[in-house]
């Protein structure tokens, strides 16, 4: 299952977020979700859980304003457990804190949601075996449907102490302003194929991956971009397999008229609902 967050394929590496209070936000991402701080400065930490890769970075702008509603945006960023038995670990957890959490079965995973202290949402989620998937017509079959959680709470009895050092940045899911547009970028412009609808959304993802990332207008047709110092999604990196295949993206982001800036070793493109995504190796 591993194998699709890794090469050939382009996945989701890392995420940057907005927050009006940076150490509000590291005592919560620390004691909470089970992150390490890799990097803290002032302004700015990096998350990581095995010591040495960035996931999720925590930026607070100098003039910070609350989350807006009604936008584009980002909708979860989504974690990736190794399996059940650490979903099992987490749940346990989260009922013994009494943090508010939703959950879904969605045939491909089983996942938790919650929200950070500044409403950046967040999924915790393991996947099914690739092989108990159903395909039809290359679109996988997903749901909504209630967690198996006395399943899941079986599974192990071990005690938490955070985040498996193998946990991975699964999937991201936006809010977008336009599903036609948003999704010819995403497949014409940056590769990726359509695997999924849903009510007012899509699914996207390399490799036969349920979706490596999810756009979807459920904050209505023509949501604004929301203002830059406003906390949530600031950017997000899509990791290429060499510099051969992000050229190639390039070239055709350039085809189809996004706008592609070359800064330090990697490219910034964006949405056409403004969300901004940094183009690593």
């Amino acid at each position: 299952m591993r194998t699709f967050h890794r090469e050939p394929n382009v996945f989701v590496g890392e995420v940057n977020i907005k927050v009006k209070d940076l150490q509000a936000s590291i005592h919560f991402y620390q004691n909470l979700m089970g992150f390490k701080v890799l990097e803290e400065s002032s302004h700015k930490a990096v998350l990581t859980t095995d010591g040495k890769t960035p996931l999720v970075t925590l930026e607070q702008p100098a003039d910070v304003i609350p989350k807006t509603g009604r936008t584009s945006g980002l909708y979860h960023y989504a974690i990736l457990l190794p399996t059940r038995a650490d979903l099992s670990v987490f749940l346990r957890h989260l009922l013994q804190t009494g943090y508010r959490f939703g959950a879904a079965d969605h045939y491909v995973s089983e996942a938790l949601y919650l929200n950070d202290p500044d409403g950046n949402g967040i999924e915790i989620y393991r996947d099914r075996p690739s092989d108990e998937r159903t395909w039809k017509n290359g679109l996988v079959d997903m749901a909504t449907e209630q967690l198996d959680g006395e399943g899941i709470l079986a599974e192990s009895n071990v005690e938490w102490t955070g985040l498996p050092a193998d946990t991975l940045m699964g999937h991201i899911h936006l809010h977008v302003a336009d599903l036609q547009k948003a999704e010819d970028f995403y497949t014409k412009g940056l590769g990726f194929q359509t695997v999924s609808y849903y009510p007012q959304a899509v699914f996207l993802s390399t490799g036969g991956y349920h979706h490596h990332i999810a756009i979807n207008t459920w904050q209505g047709v023509g949501a604004p971009t929301p203002p830059e110092n406003s906390v949530g999604l600031k950017w997000y990196t899509l990791v290429f397999p060499d510099e051969a295949a992000r050229d190639n993206v390039v070239a055709q982001l350039k085809g189809i008229g996004a706008s592609v800036k070359e800064e330090e070793d990697y490219y910034v493109t964006s949405d056409p609902a403004g969300n901004r995504i940094r183009l690593v190796i």
